[in-house]
């Protein structure tokens, strides 16, 4: 990355875990990059040792559930960086909660607030410029459980289930408007975020696996994509149990930690 020319991403939550995986991936595919996260020095750091021209590479701090702050930052990366040509909202929290426990409710808000509200407020800055310029690309990074809720798991499945309906909802109102909306569903990446998982994982992929396949579906204009793709069969077989079949299936299963765990 020593130019700098070529197009440009923004990727929310990109300062570990599968976004840093996409910024990776996208700047191998010749794209410059926006890169924004809450902690701004870890990616300032992560763009030094990459050694990418300053150019090529921007940090943003912000936090996807402080929208002045995500707004701020927005409006100066169009006006230093330009309007990017794919916006791809990633930041997610994964806790596990107990609903008769009254603090985990913040627990479920903070989720629905980063998970799904911070995808729409990701968007929300650049969505304008698309559609005048008539191109652009918006992608949300649901996941797999958010097809079918899962115990203990509930503010994280509601949250990434809403994120399948938000973005299949913007990309009908963006229907011949020039602007694909692309729906990514993850199975288990090893992230931080599933690192601490105390329950199997099939199919577990390495971050830098699911970035090329992202980036393949992404640069295709593909609606919705689970990847791998075995996750998207045992998703849709579970789709279609029967409700006493799910629950005894998932009985006893381990849950995901809690904050206080």
């Amino acid at each position: 990355m020593t130019s700098g020319s070529g197009p440009l991403v923004l990727i929310s939550g990109a300062s570990s875990g599968i976004g840093q995986a996409l910024a990776a991936r996208f700047a191998r595919g010749g794209y410059r990059l926006a890169l924004l996260a809450r902690r701004e020095d870890a990616l300032q750091q992560w763009i030094a040792a990459q050694q990418f021209d300053p150019s090529r590479a921007r940090a943003w701090a912000a936090d996807v559930r402080d929208l002045p702050s995500l707004a701020e930052a927005s409006r100066r990366c169009i006006a230093e960086q330009g309007l990017p040509d794919v916006v791809i909202a990633n930041a997610g929290i994964s806790v596990g909660i107990d609903t008769e426990d009254a603090e985990d409710l913040e627990v479920f808000r903070a989720s629905l607030e980063t998970n799904l509200l911070g995808v729409a407020a990701t968007f929300q800055p650049f969505l304008r410029g698309m559609r005048e310029r008539r191109s652009g690309t918006l992608v949300g990074i649901a996941s797999v459980a958010g097809i079918r809720g899962l115990p203990g798991h509930g503010a994280y499945c509601s949250s990434k289930a809403g994120v399948i309906s938000y973005c299949e909802s913007l990309r009908g109102e963006c229907r011949g408007q020039g602007i694909d909306v692309v729906t990514i569903v993850p199975g288990y990446v090893d992230t931080p975020l599933t690192q601490r998982n105390r329950y199997s994982m099939p199919f577990l992929m390495a971050p830098d696996k699911f970035a090329d396949k992202a980036f393949a579906a992404i640069t295709a204009g593909a609606s919705y994509r689970v990847i791998p793709w075995q996750m998207g069969v045992i998703a849709k077989l579970m789709r279609a149990l029967p409700n006493p079949l799910f629950d005894r299936l998932l009985a006893g299963r381990p849950r995901k930690r809690r904050r206080s765990e």
